[in-house]
């Protein structure tokens, strides 16, 4: 395994066909970087958890984990839950740099690529 992994992490709701998009992109990194490790993560409601999907990655090798969220942007749980949950992480997993990328709502492809979908084009 690489030493690099990728952590998607979503939301989560009860209805498990939610979770489809979020794999989805999670196929899809993977395909693009065949090299690291991918998985997707929930908040809430679904499994893996954040901090399960950290002890996996870690386990299975991972020294450096990414870990993007698939929010449109960065509310309430991004502000102050999800620090939270990367600090016990890394506290668990000195060993490790877990890093907390920008949400990805807020960046600007996203954001082009989502106008261009409203705007039917």
């Amino acid at each position: 395994m690489s030493q690099e992994a990728i952590v998607l992490f979503a939301h989560g709701a009860r209805d498990p066909e939610w979770a489809v998009p979020a794999r989805q992109v999670a196929a899809e990194v993977q395909r693009l970087r065949p090299d690291v490790s991918v998985s997707v993560a929930f908040l809430e409601f679904m499994e893996p958890t954040l901090a399960d999907a950290v002890d996996a990655a870690a386990a299975a090798g991972a020294r450096v984990l990414r870990v993007v969220p698939l929010f449109v942007a960065r509310g309430g749980h991004l502000k102050k839950d999800v620090p939270v949950l990367i600090e016990a992480a890394q506290a668990k997993h000195p060993d490790c740099r877990i890093e907390l990328a920008a949400v990805v709502g807020e960046d600007a492809g996203v954001v082009h690529a989502m106008a261009v979908y409203a705007a039917g084009a």
